[in-house]
């Protein structure tokens, strides 16, 4: 295992919990068959596993809060404190022999993510955000995009995203597009400055949990094009419910990609 400094606000034994887990998808990584769930997007014995061995985890450490986690329990727990889990996010990557997945956690308080972590097993990376005190990598402090300089200018679309380009037929894409196939990753690409911009048509509640808290601390811009995943009523079944969203390294950048952000919801 790859041992990750523990940043500020980082609970004792959640970093072992995501060393566990993304150890052993590392290991199944090329040898896993999968299978369609009933939505028809894929789902291996790995997902499973490492859905199970998270929630029981978070149960040991964390007693008195519940968790929502797209393998298992998709109602906003009525505990004041809960945590939002995508135990394998990307997996038509990793059952395609693809290398770029993720694990996405993130601690919701008062309806809005406080801790973010965001593990990415292949590059043995490790994203964690606080709120109010700001967001690493492997230990090291993250900045603000809107400090770097991108002269690739590249954006990210999801599969279901890229339609828009048909409906502005007239107008060039304002940037390099990159479908990545991995939702968090896709927006955190966004405050790691490696694009400008992200928009994804459907994400879940679990797709977006751990990004949104790490675009906030590295002060980049967030719309939501339909409706927002904030402070949602417990007991809410979210199996079913998508947050269409736009992010962008700065609020100039926002409104350049918003014709297409629109385009998106119209």
């Amino acid at each position: 295992m790859t041992p990750y400094p523990s940043p500020p606000g980082l609970p004792p034994g959640i970093g072992e919990l995501l060393d566990r887990v993304a150890e052993r998808q590392r290991l199944d990584f090329g040898h896993m068959a999968s299978d369609l769930k009933a939505d028809g997007s894929l789902i291996t014995s790995c997902d499973r596993w490492s859905d199970a061995v998270l929630v029981e985890g978070l149960a040991d450490l964390f007693p008195q809060e519940g968790v929502l986690s797209e393998e298992g329990d998709k109602r906003v727990p009525a505990s004041p404190a809960y945590w939002v889990v995508d135990p394998l996010d990307g997996t038509t990557n990793f059952a395609a022999g693809i290398p770029y997945w993720a694990i996405s956690m993130a601690r919701f308080q008062d309806g809005i993510p406080v801790l973010a972590l965001l593990d990415v097993p292949p590059l043995r990376q490790r994203i964690v955000a606080v709120r109010g005190k700001g967001a690493w990598r492997n230990g090291k402090p993250l900045f603000s995009p809107a400090l770097q300089t991108n002269p690739a200018g590249c954006a990210s679309l999801c599969s279901r995203s890229i339609g828009v380009l048909q409906k502005l037929p007239n107008r060039r894409f304002p940037g390099k597009i990159r479908l990545l196939g991995v939702a968090s990753l896709n927006m955190v690409s966004v405050a790691m400055g490696q694009t400008v911009a992200a928009l994804e048509a459907t994400p879940k509640i679990w797709d977006l949990a751990a990004a949104w808290l790490v675009l906030e601390e590295l002060q980049c811009s967030l719309r939501w094009l339909s409706k927002s995943p904030v402070a949602i009523a417990p007991g809410t079944d979210l199996s079913q419910a998508d947050f269409p969203v736009l992010a962008a390294s700065c609020e100039e950048t926002l409104a350049t990609f918003m014709p297409w952000a629109d385009a998106l919801v119209s």
